[in-house]
């Protein structure tokens, strides 16, 4: 639904509730009273078991649009995801700030995400929640109801009574003592003294000497699968050749510890050579970094819905791309949210198993994982992390070179953009649609061009990388321009075929177009002409009115 659609939407309601409150806020609106309504609705979404929530600014409580000047500037709009993030607990956000240009005026709408599950939000240290339409504090029954959410069974905790210490991986065990000692190098005295069962229980893989679930996923021996009976603890690789053929596979299973690294050195990790902005010298690479390999297919294992019975997959592809997918919803909700936030997620699927993941240095606790994978890529000047979510998958495609030449030496160029830009950049080279907001605060910077949806990169910018050819390749001349060269070659050919006026035109045309799209320009730059009376045709045959 389009940020249009949403506001008629709610302007067709019968008034507020607790998910929706509107503000007339013609002028400006208080940014502490936004706080406390960002908390209060995100707490009713979650008691109502929705999504999301809405405040709209430029609507009055009778839903009459009256517009808002309420930070007017798009960097200053945009920067309240972050104001909001510094005194929200677990630094959450806005999903998206909507701009809508209604008839009577301006409206924002304001998406608030549901508070986590079991995780209530305070706003400057104060919980908030809605009465009716009333703003007041969050009533103590409320806050609890919330925080219980977080107490649901843990599919990595559970006990396997039956299981013992053979069914796990000598290896995997001793691999497991020398990875909690680089994670905890103040224990290192401590743990030489500790026998078998005592290192499992501090490194939180098993309880009170029990087996979990999770010692068998990530310390069990292969045939001690079983255990995990209908989960599937597998891994699967496969590789793919250019027109997505399946080459080769193999499947790897208990115990994961080791599998990661034998997964990893399955993977065709080749050099990859470009020049860098202002050097002859080539930079030369491995085209997968391996901190955001580990880092992927660390987070599948953790994220991964075991309750599904689905297995990981890691697909390489020989045109340099490796996609990485798990069962299960991402949790955050957008991809958008965990990079902003900066911070340790706030719920977990498999909390147990997450934690023996950080004991055992697989994954951290300071939540900048993937924020780092995309720093890792940019200043690579290689395309970011592509996210693909839905409510049963979560899969992860990194490309392994320069997608666009022209992309990378913008980059280049300007180390000064913003991460939140650098994505939008990166979802114009891979012609990926942006939002209409979006593309006003890219253009207001001066970094695209051309209008929706074939936006390119743009003359300033490609001024500053010296790419003023590539740029050239993506800009529309004026129509007039194309106009001219149809009417000079029937000047000198006298008649000409549709066919010869696409040789003429079709490869000048900017290369953000289609070919279909190229197409139809033609087909309209003619028509035009023989509308204003200049040419006419006889069948197939095109030739100059007055000649």
């Amino acid at each position: 639904m389009s940020p249009e659609q949403r506001l008629a939407s709610l302007l067709a309601m019968h008034g507020e509730n607790e998910l929706v409150e509107f503000k007339e806020a013609k002028n400006q609106y208080a940014f502490d009273k936004l706080g406390k309504y960002f908390s209060a609705l995100s707490n009713e979404a979650n008691l109502c078991g929705q999504s999301r929530a809405w405040l709209v600014l430029g609507v009055k409580d009778d839903r009459t649009v009256v517009g808002t000047q309420f930070r007017t500037k798009t960097a200053d709009l945009m920067s309240l995801k972050k104001e909001i993030a510094d005194k929200v607990t677990h630094r959450l956000t806005f999903i998206a700030i909507h701009e809508v240009a209604h008839p009577q005026g301006r409206v924002l709408l304001f998406e608030i995400p549901a508070a986590p599950q079991g995780l209530p939000i305070a706003w400057d240290g104060h919980y908030f929640g809605r009465d009716g339409e009333s703003l007041g504090a969050l009533n103590i029954e409320e806050i609890e109801r919330i925080r219980l959410q977080n107490r649901a069974d843990d599919w990595s905790a559970v006990t396997l009574p039956e299981a013992s210490l053979e069914d796990l991986d000598p290896e995997a065990i001793e691999q497991a003592r020398k990875s909690f000692a680089r994670k905890n190098p103040r224990l290192i005295a401590e743990l030489e003294a500790w026998d078998t069962p005592t290192f499992l229980n501090k490194a939180k893989l098993t309880i009170n000497g029990k087996i979990t679930r999770t010692a068998i996923l990530l310390l069990g021996l292969p045939e001690a699968a079983h255990w995990l009976n209908p989960s599937s603890a597998t891994i699967s690789w496969i590789l793919k050749d250019r027109d997505g053929l399946e080459r080769d596979y193999q499947h790897f299973s208990c115990p994961l510890l080791l599998s990661v690294d034998e997964v990893f050195h399955k993977i065709r990790n080749l050099k990859y050579r470009y020049l860098v902005e202002g050097t002859l010298f080539p930079e030369e690479v491995e085209q997968y970094d391996p901190y955001i390999i580990r880092e992927a297919l660390n987070n599948a294992i953790a994220h991964q819905d075991y309750t599904l019975g689905g297995k990981i997959s890691l697909v390489e592809f020989e045109d340099d791309r490796l996609c990485f997918s798990n069962e299960g919803g991402f949790i955050p909700g957008s991809i958008e949210s965990v990079i902003h936030a900066d911070a340790p997620e706030t719920r977990y699927r498999n909390r147990f198993l997450a934690d023996a993941m950080v004991n055992l240095n697989m994954i951290d606790t300071i939540g900048s994982g993937i924020r780092k994978m995309f720093q890792i890529q940019r200043n690579r000047f290689f395309p970011l992390p592509e996210y693909r979510l839905n409510e049963r998958r979560v899969q992860v495609t990194i490309i392994g070179r320069v997608l666009d030449q022209a992309y990378a030496r913008k980059l280049a160029a300007c180390p000064e953009l913003s991460l939140d830009d650098i994505m939008l950049l990166d979802r114009v080279q891979k012609q990926q649609p942006i939002t209409d907001q979006q593309a006003r605060h890219l253009k207001k910077r001066g970094l695209i061009e051309g209008r929706k949806p074939n936006y390119y990169i743009s003359a300033e910018l490609a001024e500053q990388s010296g790419d003023k050819a590539e740029y050239i390749r993506y800009r529309a001349f004026d129509d007039q321009h194309y106009k001219q060269m149809i009417i000079e070659c029937l000047e000198k050919f006298k008649t000409a075929r549709r066919s010869d006026i696409d040789r003429l035109l079709l490869d000048k045309l900017p290369d953000v177009l289609d070919a279909n799209q190229k197409h139809h320009k033609v087909k309209n730059l003619m028509q035009s002409l023989k509308n204003q009376g200049l040419i006419e045709n006889d069948g197939r045959i095109w030739r100059l009115s007055n000649p």
